[in-house]
């Protein structure tokens, strides 16, 4: 399976890009969704983040209580590091296995994680990173996601920074404009990539 890694740090527009892709019939693989499954109630993984923070990050239906930890992993580089290696050998898995099943032309691996530790470089053919520029990213996520500016400058410094992306791309998309450009560039891409799969 050809595999494109989507990627770009927190308010990039990396779902909107990937839910466009899908509009096309392009299957997507979501880390953030797979994530969530690693740790459903009664899974090991929940066990094991029980284990080391307390029950403090349960929901009252038993659920893992996402902010709290993102709190606690934020404030404390070590607890953040732990979580990755528990949870990224997880994802990468699950992956691959919904990979293997596929048979598209071609499918979107959405990550925001891409430089640094357990990262599935193995099954990945390209690069697509969704560019933003800082001013608008900060704008978007203390907007929707609704943390302090202490906690964001916290999650954009365990991040690559632009300039890592950007190095890293073999392809970008800017997402500073409105949803029809970013539909016209995503087009743009999906028949790029059909392109190169016939060369």
């Amino acid at each position: 399976m050809f595999t494109i890694a989507l990627t770009g740090n927190i308010g990039s527009g990396k779902t909107t890009v990937a839910n466009l892709f899908a509009e096309l019939g392009v299957p997507i693989i979501d880390t953030d969704q797979l994530s969530r499954e690693a740790v459903l109630p009664s899974s090991e993984a929940l066990k094991q983040i029980i284990a080391r923070f307390g029950e403090k990050v349960l929901l009252p239906d038993g659920a893992l209580d996402r902010k709290a930890l993102r709190e606690i992993i934020f404030n404390a580089p070590s607890e953040r590091i732990w979580l990755e290696s528990l949870l990224h050998p997880i994802i990468i898995h699950a992956a691959e296995q919904k990979l293997q099943a596929l048979t598209a032309p071609y499918a979107i691996y959405v990550v925001p994680l891409l430089i640094g530790r357990n990262n599935p470089r193995s099954f990945i053919q390209r690069i697509l990173v969704v560019d933003v520029p800082p001013e608008i990213q900060a704008a978007r996520v203390l907007q929707r996601d609704q943390v302090t500016e202490n906690i964001l400058k916290k999650i954009l410094a365990a991040q690559a920074s632009r300039d890592e992306l950007l190095r890293l791309a073999d392809d970008i998309i800017v997402n500073d404009k409105n949803l029809e450009d970013l539909k016209m560039q995503v087009l743009n891409l999906h028949h790029k990539y059909l392109a190169l799969l016939k060369t």
